[in-house]
């Protein structure tokens, strides 16, 4: 090798350096950056005439491991879904109330329970009326938050499906310009690595809302299809049809058209519909299952309990002075009744003095025109024994007996348990997840310690290289003083 061949060599090698120099500080200075991907300069050796004359760079490698990332925003799609329903009914159980002390609605109806076994050992005392009759105006208030609550929680779902929607369909766009960007430049250069980079947060934010999984086509680019197979972006991004609703009372439903699911290009992707498309996961699968399915459940359910409590107050062996078939204590203010009970239901005005009412028809009957015998504890003892009787019920979440206390109880448990379940599967799931992200960072992510061993590497190749220089110098300097 001649001393020109042997200075090229080396100041490629000096080159080549700078470049790996430059690629640790970059790992180094991005090593908490979410989805940056660790990189390296891809070498390889110069040959001139069949003879070695150094080394160049062949572009920018971006560490890679498509199995995992797959598998790990799979997994992101199950924990944002885990998460918003273990959320959801965490809130819902404590707003219902499991026992008998602080607020829900067990408390007020055992608190009910009390106060008519009060009323029934003085019934001539008008604090006792009282205190009946709050207890229950109590009832009816947190059957009508709870109905109201079910109704507001439906509405949210609605309107985060909207916006979920708005993201996932900007995000398409980002990705497909994306594309368009690499299909134009060198893959190997360190902008294409840093739009790959960018396109796989993009990516990450719509497995948030739903499953997918990518196919990678020419020049770097890639298509995005649902775990279903449907495509939302095949060259162009296509884009999600959702539209928010303004109005979810009981009567509206999915189902019933009122409410609007996923389509794209015609294919429906809604959450539960009979559709090979239908997504199976996300933030979406989470917010329809509450909008369409586990929220009017929950309000059904409340339905029932406000039935019964009209239905066995208003039994006409009770109380003989109302008009057969008329309601008791309890009243439904639609009189063409059907669903949305819970948030109807309302006391007797002819009980309530801020109706109009008198508090001694607790005691004396509905229909009752005058006050009767201070010591009449018949249609107070036939309420309590109405309210505390156990009935054969099958409704959705009530199968089995139960006096009015154990309906409250049972509804309070069926939060609880869908609480606890939901909990656990997210407890479950941001294991594997957790346990995928560690592998892939393991992966592809950087270590500090590996970087700043290769960064002793390269200053000392830099510096040999740089010694070649300055030798291969110093034998010219001396041939030149011959």
């Amino acid at each position: 090798m001649s001393l020109s061949s042997a200075i090229n060599a080396a100041r490629s090698g000096l080159q080549v350096s700078s470049l790996r120099a430059e690629t640790v500080a970059t790992n180094v200075a991005n090593a908490t950056t979410p989805g940056y991907v660790r990189r390296s300069i891809t070498l390889s050796e110069v040959v001139l005439g069949g003879t070695s004359a150094g080394v160049r760079s062949d572009g920018v490698g971006r560490v890679n491991d498509t199995a995992i990332k797959a598998q790990r925003r799979e997994l992101t799609s199950d924990v944002a879904q885990a998460s918003v329903l273990a959320s959801t009914w965490k809130s819902i159980s404590a707003r219902i109330g499991d026992t008998s002390e602080g607020d829900g609605l067990f408390k007020t109806f055992s608190d009910f329970e009390t106060a008519l076994s009060r009323a029934i050992a003085t019934p001539e005392s008008t604090s006792a009326a009282a205190g009946l009759l709050q207890a229950a105006q109590n009832i009816t208030d947190e059957l009508n938050s709870l109905s109201d609550m079910v109704t507001t929680q439906r509405a949210e779902a609605d309107r985060e499906i909207g916006n979920g929607v708005d993201v996932v369909n900007s995000a398409l766009k980002q990705i497909e310009e994306i594309n368009g960007r690499l299909s134009g430049i060198n893959r190997a250069s360190g902008e294409a690595a840093a739009l790959m980079d960018e396109r796989q947060r993009v990516l990450d934010t719509i497995a948030e809302y739903l499953p997918i999984q990518t196919v990678e086509r020419d020049h770097g680019t890639i298509e995005v299809l649902t775990t279903e197979g449907v495509f939302l972006l095949a060259g162009r991004a296509r884009e999600i049809q959702f539209t928010p609703s303004a109005a979810f009372g009981p009567n509206e439903t999915l189902a019933g058209g009122d409410l609007s699911g996923l389509t794209v290009d015609g294919v429906n992707l809604t959450p539960g519909a009979a559709s090979f498309g239908a997504v199976s996961g996300g933030l979406f699968g989470a917010l329809f299952t509450l909008r369409d399915q586990d929220l009017p459940a929950l309000s059904e359910q409340l339905d029932t309990i406000a039935s019964q409590l009209v239905s066995r107050l208003s039994d006409d062996a009770i109380d003989p002075t109302k008009t057969p078939g008329d309601p008791g204590l309890f009243i439904d203010t639609d009189t063409l009744g059907g669903a949305g009970l819970a948030g109807r239901i309302s006391i007797n005005a002819a009980v309530d003095p801020g109706q109009g009412g008198a508090l001694w028809r607790l005691r004396d009957g509905i229909g009752a025109a005058t006050t009767g015998a201070p010591g009449n504890q018949t249609i107070l003892k036939g309420m309590f024994d109405a309210f505390t009787a156990v009935q054969a019920l099958g409704a959705t979440g009530f199968q089995g007996s139960f006096s009015a206390t154990e309906m409250a109880a049972q509804i309070a448990s069926y939060a609880g348990q869908a609480r606890i379940y939901n909990e656990s599967v997210l407890s479950s799931t941001e294991t594997q997840y957790n346990i995928l992200v560690e592998a892939e960072q393991s992966e592809t992510g950087v270590d500090i310690d590996n970087q700043l061993q290769d960064l002793m590497l390269i200053e000392q190749a830099y510096a040999a290289n740089a010694r070649v220089i300055q030798i291969a110098g110093e034998m010219i300097n001396t041939l030149m003083e011959l």
